[in-house]
């Protein structure tokens, strides 16, 4: 099997990869396997820290690195709290008081159209000059009451009004099918299969 590092600690995250990967023949490492130290995040737009994280995690470990940075975006909050979605209460991260922010923040709000994005980037090498990138956007609504035990951040809160269920009460497969993740990592894999 061929590896390659995930740049990211977040178990959620590399269990959804980890799934998706595995089928293509590649093993998907997290960087913790290694020691790689948290890139910083400075940027403002989600495809910039991606990008970071990648060749952060590339050139700590000499291997092929694929990161993703993803959120969510509030059309209310002018798609807050975006690439601030994991500390958006602040250090420590925390997700239930993430999403405690997130539906004060919405209080007297009728519009709760939201949507989660996730760009990921695969490089080959620290200096990659040509990253592989893609991307995928999953549409739905904030709720006030939480749902679900299955899923991470601000699933339980997050409604699909086509399915009637959030994204905690989804399974795993089933997210995967549709996730804004699933919809990039699928992309890029295409991209990676093309390359192969």
């Amino acid at each position: 099997m061929k590896k390659i590092v995930i740049a990211s600690n977040n178990a959620g995250k590399l269990r959804e990869i980890g799934r998706i990967l595995q089928p293509l023949g590649i093993e998907a490492v997290p960087q913790s396997a290694f020691g790689v130290p948290e890139c910083p995040e400075p940027h403002v737009t989600f495809v910039e820290n991606c990008i970071a994280k990648a060749r952060h995690a590339a050139a700590h470990t000499g291997l092929p690195a694929l990161a993703d940075d993803s959120g969510i975006c509030v059309e209310a909050l002018n798609g807050a709290p975006g690439v601030y979605s994991a500390r958006y209460a602040g250090e420590p991260k925390s997700d239930e008081r993430n999403n405690r922010k997130l539906i004060e923040a919405l209080r007297g709000e009728t519009n709760r159209r939201a949507h989660y994005y996730c760009v990921m980037v695969h490089v080959a090498y620290p200096d990659d000059p040509q990253p592989l990138i893609a991307e995928g956007i999953w549409r739905g609504e904030i709720i006030d009451t939480p749902r679900g035990e299955g899923g991470f951040g601000y699933d339980p809160y997050f409604l699909l009004p086509e399915f009637g269920r959030t994204g905690a009460e989804l399974g795993e497969d089933e997210k995967n099918a549709i996730s804004h993740r699933g919809q990039a990592l699928r992309a890029l894999a295409e991209k990676l299969r093309a390359g192969a």
